[in-house]
């Protein structure tokens, strides 16, 4: 039986992905609101933006690769 080095448990990345970005968001609304709360940022939705794409990106390129 041929195989491809891969187990059932590797899972599939489209799912990490998804986990990934949502609680990159989760967590960068929280930090966003609190930079927002202290006064060292403003509670945007570019800003949220862009603090879940670079907490996602950083996380792929630690964690998943």
């Amino acid at each position: 039986m041929a195989t491809d080095g891969r187990t059932a448990s590797d899972g599939d990345i489209r799912v990490l992905l998804v986990l990934d970005l949502v609680f990159s968001l989760v967590f960068s609304v929280g930090v966003v609101y609190g930079l927002d709360i202290v006064g060292l940022g403003e509670f945007t939705p570019v800003n949220v933006a862009i603090a879940t794409a670079f907490l996602a990106g950083v996380t792929y390129l630690v964690v998943l690769r």
